[in-house]
């Protein structure tokens, strides 16, 4: 997912390689200027505001934003007693936000015994993402974590025929499908519901959320548990996958034109970081908004 998470070329999973002689190091930390008006709310206050913010992509994190100590409203961050020591950037240094009544702690954090090499974030400080009430580029929200430049989704339309079993029963049959190609991931492929016999599904309570696609919904197959998602209300960069339904083919039996689809390794996505699991209600309060 993007440029350092799932299989991106960054990442310490990544399906790639850089064509050179020369052994690269384990792990490759890149910065660069974000060049978008980045903001952080907290406790009613714009804390943050700033169009100098620089992006840092690290091995199987998402990326994060880092705010010149000038562009963060002054007396609001309290040092804590407590250095941790980070593997690439040395000594980091806490702080609690405290606005008026309210406080986080362990909500924004410095490196304070960069190496030279990353000088670039010299004087910056990081907000945990959780910790915040929300993250804004310009005036839209931006949820689950900062938006990777280099997270693209491409949809594209195909008359190859995919075919859905669990069993003996044929669950979906197209020659319509849409494929969904996403940074890191392998092809994901979308069923229309007319293709589906919708019989077969049941819908679960589980509900995810994907900061480029939307809420994410689930169903089971018979004894075949959470084989299936949708995205029923998707934004709008990918509306054209609204509603249809895609299918695991760990755990359901997917042909794609005769051959069968196998799960990707690497293809899971594993939970990681206070950005993961956003707390639905709060994207749910952010559309009505």
């Amino acid at each position: 997912m993007g440029l350092a998470w799932q299989q991106g070329p960054l990442a310490t999973g990544s399906i790639g390689h850089f064509l050179t002689d020369q052994p690269l190091p384990p792990r490759l930390l890149y910065a660069e200027p974000l060049r978008r008006r980045m903001r952080v709310r907290f406790a009613d206050t714009w804390i943050a505001d700033s169009e100098d913010v620089i992006l840092l992509h690290e091995p199987g994190r998402y990326p994060v934003g880092y705010f010149p100590r000038g562009d963060i409203e002054p007396n609001i961050l309290v040092a804590e007693d407590r250095v941790t020591q980070h593997q690439d950037l040395g000594d980091t240094q806490w702080f609690t936000v405290k606005v008026a009544e309210r406080q986080a702690n362990h909500a924004a954090w410095q490196h304070i015994g960069l190496p030279q090499h990353g000088a670039v974030l010299d004087g910056r400080l990081a907000f945990a993402w959780r910790a915040m009430d929300a993250f804004y580029e310009e005036d839209e929200r931006i949820l689950g974590h900062a938006a990777d430049p280099y997270h693209r989704i491409d949809i594209r339309q195909t008359s190859r025929n995919l075919v859905v079993r669990h069993g003996d029963r044929i669950v979906a049959d197209s020659k319509r499908p849409l494929v969904l190609y996403e940074s890191g991931f392998a092809p994901r492929w979308y069923v229309p519901r007319d293709d589906i016999d919708e019989s077969a599904l049941t819908l679960v309570k589980l509900q995810t959320f994907c900061p480029y696609k939307g809420q994410c919904n689930y169903y089971s197959i018979g004894d075949a548990r959470q084989a299936a998602w949708s995205y029923p209300d998707v934004y709008p960069e990918v509306r054209r996958i609204a509603n249809l339904v895609s299918f695991e083919p760990d755990i359901v039996t997917v042909h794609l034109d005769g051959t069968q689809l196998r799960l990707e390794p690497g293809q899971t996505v594993v939970p990681h970081g206070p950005d993961r699991n956003l707390d639905l209600a709060e994207l749910d309060r952010t559309a009505s908004g």
